[in-house]
């Protein structure tokens, strides 16, 4: 060993094969250490495809890595020297390999970011943190933007970074490519029934049975199912250009239409499934925009203005304002609970049995697939959670667990944030929620339900109906000065008293029959 020896450690979000450290040609003193632990396997209960994703992920690119020359000290979960605790494991690691210091990537979940920060104190060598060379705008940008400002405001961010990368602007720099910023309202259409949604692209098949069999044997607790034949999500820098390719030449063109639209015909419809790998960082956001406009080509391709918009509001906007709201916020973010909600969450969101068929299909496919898109997430199972007055916590540990795109820095804000409004308003301006007219209105499932959408008392009358004037009745002192909700009371308002009476009662039958449901 060198005199001068570092050791370099990879967590499993930060798989990137082009960061700096890995452009210079090896070094005999560097070490590249990877480890798979209890500790991150268990703070929540994962998605069994979101665990193997992450480990198959991180074995390949500890190959890539391997195959370029580097050393690399890689723990699997059941290697006896491992102690399944960063501290513990480093360091036996540092001692064994004489290292005179620590690096590490900056991580992008507060829990990992104080855990890293306390092993300056925990080794008996210097630590350094560098950047993870991934992101488009920096931790504090969001709040630095905001400062002074009484609210953060999506579509400000959204145009400073259009400007800053000059997407989609025109030739002066100042003004926005036709002179729209925003093209939301016109992404949000129904799939009709003859619109054909194309199968997802195959990947090369991964074997995943040796890890299951691993992580039964280390008694991990996960969720959902696993095809131990078929892998369908990307795990190498290569399956996410596969991906991101049969999206944008097969999907890409009707995304922006039914980006919102509900329907059991297909879970995937024409989503991306880009998040996996862009969140551990096998494909970079600015690759994913660029070859999308070299795709688009100004119209030449005949994809409309407004679908790519759509689609790199996204990445370039959406992505990146949640991430700068965490670092903002955290760690006193994690806490909030504007309603003061504490209901349990109800077993049918592990299982997938009830008879309400949006739930029904959203919870399944996300149980079957670690998948469900934006819309089932926040107005299916995040609406009913928040209408039901289910406690912040127990909803930002399914989303967590469920599904494999799920980080802390970015499930968080949208859970947390815009889904439950537990932060009384710092993402969005007011609560996601709905009756079941919005859910007819962009899907199918509501004429295969049990359920019937027009109901609002009965044995059969829509859960979400009697649930959503329960909400605002209940939350009506925080709620009902807030400009984009002051009609809904008016309509309440407008009721007889007996049929806020019967509204309510029925919602409270609901409330105590849950599991029923």
């Amino acid at each position: 060993m060198s005199k001068e020896s570092v050791v370099r450690l990879v967590l499993g979000d930060q798989l990137n094969p082009n960061h700096s450290w890995f452009a210079a040609p090896s070094n005999e003193a560097h070490w590249y250490v990877m480890m798979e632990q209890l500790s991150e396997t268990n703070y929540v209960r994962h998605h069994v495809q979101k665990v193997v994703g992450f480990f198959l992920a991180m074995r390949h690119f500890a190959e890539h890595l391997q195959a370029q020359g580097k050393n690399v000290l890689y723990l699997q979960l059941d290697d006896p020297r491992n102690r399944q605790q960063f501290a513990d494991n480093l360091s036996w690691i540092v001692q064994e390999l004489g290292a005179t210091s620590l690096e590490y990537q900056l991580p992008d979940e507060y829990r990992l970011d104080q855990i890293l920060k306390r092993l300056a104190d925990q080794l008996p060598v210097p630590v350094a943190a560098v950047d993870t060379e991934h992101f488009l705008s920096e931790r504090q940008t969001v709040k630095e933007l905001f400062k002074g400002k009484k609210q953060y405001l999506m579509e400000t961010f959204y145009r400073a970074m259009r400007k800053k990368y000059a997407i989609l602007m025109e030739p002066d720099g100042k003004n926005p490519l036709s002179g729209r910023w925003n093209y939301d309202a016109e992404n949000r259409k129904k799939m009709p029934e003859h619109v054909a949604i194309p199968p997802i692209s195959e990947l090369d098949s991964q074997p995943v049975g040796e890890i299951v069999a691993m992580l039964e044997k280390m008694e991990v607790q996960t969720i959902g199912a696993i095809d131990p034949q078929r892998f369908i999500w990307p795990v190498t820098p290569q399956a996410a250009e596969i991906i991101l390719d049969d999206f944008l030449r097969h999907r890409l063109r009707s995304f922006g239409d039914f980006q919102d639209a509900l329907t059991s015909r297909d879970p995937f419809l024409f989503h991306s499934r880009l998040s996996f790998a862009l969140n551990t960082k096998l494909l970079h956001p600015m690759k994913v925009i660029q070859k999308t406009l070299e795709v688009w080509d100004n119209g030449g391709s005949g994809i409309s203005l407004a679908t790519v918009e759509g689609f790199i509001r996204q990445i370039l906007g959406w992505r990146e304002f949640v991430r700068g709201i965490y670092w903002a916020e955290m760690p006193e973010y994690g806490t909030l609970n504007f309603f003061a909600h504490g209901a349990a969450l109800p077993d049918f969101y592990w299982t997938g049995n009830t008879r309400m068929a949006c739930m029904k299909q959203a919870i399944g496919q996300s149980l079957d697939h670690a998948y469900a898109h934006h819309i089932q997430r926040l107005m299916v199972t995040g609406n009913f959670a928040l209408l039901l007055g289910v406690h912040p916590d127990a909803v930002d540990a399914w989303y967590l667990g469920i599904y494999i795109d799920a980080l802390e820095w970015v499930e968080m804000p949208n859970t947390r944030g815009m889904s439950q409004f537990a932060d009384g308003g710092i993402v969005g301006t007011k609560p996601y929620v709905s009756s079941a007219n919005y859910i007819h209105k962009m899907g199918d499932h509501c004429s295969q339900c049990y359920y019937q959408h027009k109901e609002k008392i009965g044995p059969k009358a829509c859960p979400f109906n009697s649930l959503y004037w329960d909400f605002y009745h209940r939350h009506r002192e925080k709620l009902e000065k807030n400009p984009r909700i002051g009609m809904m009371y008016r309509v309440w308002d407008k009721m007889s008293p007996e049929d806020r009476e019967q509204l309510l009662a029925q919602a409270a039958h609901i409330k105590s029959n849950s599991e029923s449901l």
